[in-house]
């Protein structure tokens, strides 16, 4: 398919006139007209409003103010369905979207007088007596009832009162005797338990107020379900308000656990880890993590993030699902990713901080660390210097050294028994046959270490392969000590031989 070709627009006609021209009134009539955009919808005025209640306590209405111009804590009387009634302003004129009321939307008749105060205290105390007469009432028929509360109508003309039963009740003698006693219409109504603790007010197992005499406006419906969902225990006493019904607060957090579920394995599921394959047998939503049983230690529970597994059959297996293949490891049959990235190590570097009056004692102290180290270093080299062999003229000692020995060492050498007399007379014609039949000998350069002979052996014989220089006899004629291998000091007082061996 040939590719359409663009012939270049002259510069003339590519720029577009500053001002469209006329067209005929022909070519007019040709254009279809353009529907016209729709106008934006106004929004809706905001609507005056004030917040009152009847009693402490109780749900918070909106009222029309009017022209009246109310304050926070006036008392008010206000236009009901039960006709006029006295109730308290919680804030005053403030303004509010249309979507926030519900219609209708009633006015406020006036700012209470003295009057209406003394009236609405007589009722007050008409309640608490047509309360104890109702209680007696109830008791002398035997109706299976819980009185909770009675209120009486602004003007008088009504009295209402509230009860809770299980199950429906035959009240008409009841009405029949509060009304030969009260003098007035009388109205009973039955309300749920839910109702009650709102009405009566208290305190939870949070130690809070309850939520439905603070701020809960009607009551949302609450299943044996969400406890299931945030993991709760199932026993009615902790999961139950003081109403008796489930908690009203486990529909707070029920959106937040159903979006955590969606990236959450099941409980029983088959998963791969960084430790190998394995069951889920624990599963914590807030914490996104998992405790896994694994397959090859039955034993051995491993917690790993939601992140660092894979699930292989998410949920318990059932009959139709496929077998899993042993090698089915994508992640702990891949090294790479089993390995774990080792925490870097924290370290901190802090400067000692030295006070003024502190720095003679510190420097003290250092200078005194630095002669024991010493001490130390010159302890090793003495003990590492009677090992391996010595050149000539390693056999002195030095000053220094002499006078770091102990005053034990300097002691002169005590005198030989008498009996090593015979084996020192025999060492001394050995020592002089030596130096005769060496001088034919080529001269070495470093001689070997002397050995002396385990048993004296005759003149005639051979000496022994070691070349030694002769050993005088500085005790008078007794035969030297043998010489014995020792690690950094020599026996004091024995002979020092020319080639610089030890005695």
């Amino acid at each position: 398919m040939e590719e359409p070709k663009f012939e270049p627009v002259p510069e003339e006609t590519a720029e577009a006139p500053a001002e469209p021209a006329a067209l005929p009134a022909a070519d007019e009539a040709l254009i279809p007209e353009m529907p016209e955009e729709p106008a934006a919808p106004a929004e809706d005025p905001m609507v005056e409003v004030c917040d009152v209640q009847f009693r402490s306590g109780s749900k918070v209405y909106f009222f029309a103010p009017g022209e009246l111009k109310i304050a926070t804590g006036d008392e008010v009387i206000l236009e009901t369905a039960r006709g006029p009634e006295f109730g308290q302003c919680v804030r005053g004129n403030h303004m509010v979207h249309p979507r926030e009321v519900t219609p209708p939307l009633r006015p406020i008749l006036r700012l209470a007088t003295q009057q209406d105060k003394r009236v609405h205290a007589e009722n007050c105390r008409r309640e608490k007596r047509a309360m104890d007469v109702c209680q007696q009432k109830i008791a002398d028929l035997g109706l299976e009832m819980q009185l909770v509360s009675a209120e009486y109508a602004f003007d008088g003309s009504k009295v209402l009162f509230f009860f809770t039963a299980d199950g429906r009740v035959d009240f008409r003698e009841l009405v029949k005797s509060l009304a030969s006693v009260l003098r007035t219409r009388i109205e009973l109504r039955q309300i749920g338990v839910r109702d009650k603790a709102k009405m009566v007010g208290g305190l939870g197992i949070c130690g809070r107020p309850f939520c439905c005499r603070q701020f809960l406006d009607d009551f949302q419906p609450v299943s044996i379900k969400m406890a299931k969902t945030q993991n709760l225990s199932l026993n009615p006493t902790k999961i139950s308000g003081t109403c008796g019904r489930l908690m009203c607060c486990l529909n707070y957090e029920q959106e937040t656990y159903e979006e955590l579920l969606k990236t959450s394995p099941k409980n029983e599921s088959f998963v791969d880890t960084p430790d190998g394959r394995g069951t889920v047998t624990e599963v914590n939503l807030l914490k996104q993590c998992v405790r896994v049983r694994l397959e090859q230690q039955p034993d051995t529970i491993v917690c790993h993030h939601n992140c660092d597994i894979c699930v292989l059959r998410n949920g318990k297996a059932r009959k139709t699902d496929p077998p899993i293949p042993d090698d089915l490891a994508p992640i702990s049959g891949n090294p790479q990713k089993c390995r774990k990235k080792e925490a870097p190590e924290l370290k901190t570097y802090l400067e000692p901080v030295v006070m003024r009056q502190n720095a003679a004692v510190l420097e003290e102290a250092r200078t005194n660390e630095a002669n024991i180290q010493n001490e130390q270093q010159r302890g090793k080299r003495r003990r590492r210097g009677g090992r391996g062999r010595r050149h000539e003229g390693e056999g002195e000692v030095p000053q220094e050294q002499e006078a770091r020995r102990p005053a034990e060492a300097k002691k002169p050498a005590e005198p030989k028994k008498p009996a090593e007399s015979k084996k020192s007379a025999e060492a001394r014609k050995l020592a002089e046959a030596r130096p005769e039949q060496a001088e034919g000998e080529p001269k070495k350069q470093r001689p070997r270490r002397q050995r002396p002979p385990r048993a004296p052996k005759p003149e005639g014989e051979k000496p022994p392969r070691a070349e030694a220089a002769p050993v005088d006899a500085p005790h008078g004629g007794e035969k030297p000590k043998p010489r014995r291998r020792s690690r950094g000091h020599r026996k004091p007082g024995g002979p020092k031989p020319e080639g610089g061996g030890e005695a």
